[in-house]
């Protein structure tokens, strides 16, 4: 399917001359471009993991046999599989096999705890749950009272083809991860023994391909519905952005699959492409084990590798990092955060690779804009609209006038300078977009759909400006949101887990400013006053271990006896923030 022409928009004066501002969108699923790649470079690696590679052919046989199996157990268009599972084979396998079938995927957070995966499990409505088998004993009581009927088990290393010697040993020693399944689960490599003749489904390319939980300024995530044609657009758009790629370009997947920016990025793109996934089950702890991959898989192609600003810079200050060839890496891409100019200096200095930046939202599928690649990158913006995206910037108010662009152009090397921002002030508003991949709404919440998606442009609560020349810059981000190690957390969602401690009469949570992480979770604490022994931020940390992943968790937790809050009672955040500013100025 194409799209209409956007017209003359300003950002097209320094538009990539090799990507169309118009694209083809078959009306498909992911599954066929797998089949196009399995089919054209049978051979080819599609997956590195644990030394293990995967072909195209075996990797779409693998859909395939999958695909057959969860059809032959009874799972249906349209019917929800959630995936719990680290980067591996499996994930890539269990994502597909579900677009073949028209089975919508949504896929959990494996560092979640159990009130994060009742809910996601529940509010989505999955039937089956595909997940690690080491991961299964701090899942299960998050999984009691759904509708989950299957549990799907897999060891990490089930599709790495190791002899049953080296997995006796791997497990003995606990280097390989290991855990009991219930005794009604079904292995995943036992349904992969299944011959490769899935049923074929009728698929609407606006049937849900992915739910997506993503989090909001009230209460627990959403789900945003992303369709077939949101998800088969955005990886059309990132293959046309990356139009200097070889057949061959590998692609670094150190960020998470369950996250929107690799899913697409890393995963769905690799396989529009026909290159290959190098897939780390967790980032690594010792990054020299990242810098040796860089090296050794070089000799299979050039590398791209998406990342965010956290990373990029342990890498810069890494005490190793000149002792390895990066060379290889050709390419990186910056998301999920703002990027200091410094970083970007310092990462393209050591590795004679590149970074561009560029900006996403779940709602999006992510990828919404990008510096353009061997054309004019301006740092410090977010660069343009990728192909069939129109953008533009809303009064902060009422969204419902225009602003104009700004009266100059920011300079190629850093956004606005002092004097441009307060020049830019009136020119700021909220970021609105509009394309083939922005979402279908969120699942069972029409009224914060409405909100978000209007008149067909999603309003993405970031504040932005754009310049003369159509380069984006966002100047703040969601009121709320707070940006730790390129995770989005949501003071609402943490608040809500804090507010079940027995001993919280009150919460609220904000980011604080922090020179390494961009910014930490702090929590603001009413106690029970009539417990024996004040509550103590320690064991709010311990307690919240067990209630939500690790980076959510409070690193600052201050008591207090009451909150700022409206006439009405809602908590005035911006209060906090600005006090607790106030307290780092000199």
């Amino acid at each position: 399917m194409a799209r209409e022409s956007l017209g003359d928009r300003i950002w097209y004066k320094h538009w990539p001359p090799k990507v169309p501002k118009c694209l083809d969108y078959p009306d498909c699923t992911l599954a066929e471009f797998l089949k196009e790649s399995a089919t054209s470079h049978a051979e080819r690696p599609a997956i590195f993991f644990l030394d293990t590679e995967i072909t195209y052919d075996r990797l779409w046989d693998m859909v395939r046999r999958l695909a057959t199996s969860l059809a032959r157990i009874g799972y249906r268009r349209g019917d929800v599989v959630a995936l719990m599972l680290p980067n591996s084979i499996q994930f890539v396998v269990a994502y597909y096999a579900c677009q073949l079938l028209g089975v919508t995927v949504t896929s959990v957070n494996p560092t979640y705890k159990s009130l994060e995966i009742h809910h996601q499990l529940t509010d989505s409505g999955a039937k089956a749950l595909i997940i690690l088998d080491a991961l299964y004993a701090g899942a299960r009581e998050g999984i009691e009272g759904t509708e989950v009927r299957q549990i799907i088990g897999t060891n990490i290393v089930d599709l790495c083809g190791f002899s049953a010697v080296k997995l006796l040993l791997g497990k003995l020693l606990k280097k390989i991860p290991t855990g009991e399944l219930p005794a009604d689960a079904v292995q995943m490599k036992a349904l992969l023994q299944a011959p490769p003749d899935p049923p074929d489904v009728d698929i609407d390319p606006e049937d849900v391909a992915v739910l997506l939980y993503t989090g909001g300024t009230t209460g627990l995530p959403k789900g945003a519905m992303l369709t077939h044609r949101n998800v088969v657009s955005n990886a059309v758009m990132c293959d046309a952005w990356l139009w200097k790629k070889e057949v061959n370009t590998g692609i670094i997947g150190v960020l998470p699959l369950f996250h929107s920016f690799a899913m697409t990025t890393v995963m769905n793109t690799a396989i529009r492409t026909g290159g290959f996934q190098v897939l780390f089950p967790r980032p690594p702890a010792d990054l020299t084990e990242l810098f040796a991959a860089i090296e050794k898989y070089a000799a299979k192609g050039d590398l791209i590798m998406p990342g965010v600003a956290v990373l990029f810079n342990r890498i810069n200050t890494h005490p190793r990092v000149k002792d390895f060839n990066l060379s290889g890496l050709t390419m990186a891409v910056s998301g999920a955060g703002p990027l200091p100019l410094e970083v970007q200096d310092r990462f393209e200095a050591l590795t004679g690779s590149i970074i561009v930046e560029g900006y996403g939202l779940s709602e999006a599928t992510p990828v919404v804009t990008g510096n353009p690649i061997g054309a004019y990158r301006k740092q410090g913006t977010i660069g343009l609209p990728f192909s069939d995206t129109d953008i533009k910037i809303m009064d902060k108010e009422k969204g419902t006038r225009e602003l104009s662009p700004l009266p100059f152009a920011v300079a190629e090397t850093g956004g606005l300078t002092e004097e441009q921002s307060l020049a830019a002030d009136d020119y700021t508003g909220e970021l609105v977009i509009k394309g083939p991949q922005v979402m279908k709404g969120y699942m069972n919440k029409p009224e914060e759909t409405s909100r978000a998606l209007r008149d067909g442009w999603l309003y993405t609560g970031d504040i932005a400006c754009m310049d003369a020349d159509g380069y984006t810059i966002i100047r703040d981000r969601a009121k709320d949101m707070i940006k730790y190690k390129g995770y989005a957390i949501f003071p609402a969602e943490v608040e809500d887990l804090l507010h079940r401690h027995p001993d919280i009469l009150g919460a609220a949570v904000i980011g604080v400013p922090h020179k390494e992480f961009g910014e930490v979770v702090k929590a603001f604490i009413i106690a029970e006053p009539k417990r024996p022994e004040p509550l103590t931020a320690e064991e709010i940390q311990s307690w919240a271990r067990d209630k939500m992943a690790a980076y959510k968790i409070p690193s600052l937790v201050e008591f207090r006896e009451e909150l700022p809050t409206t006439l009405v009672g809602k908590i005035l955040r911006r209060v906090l923030r600005d006090e607790e500013l106030a307290k780092s100025k000199p």
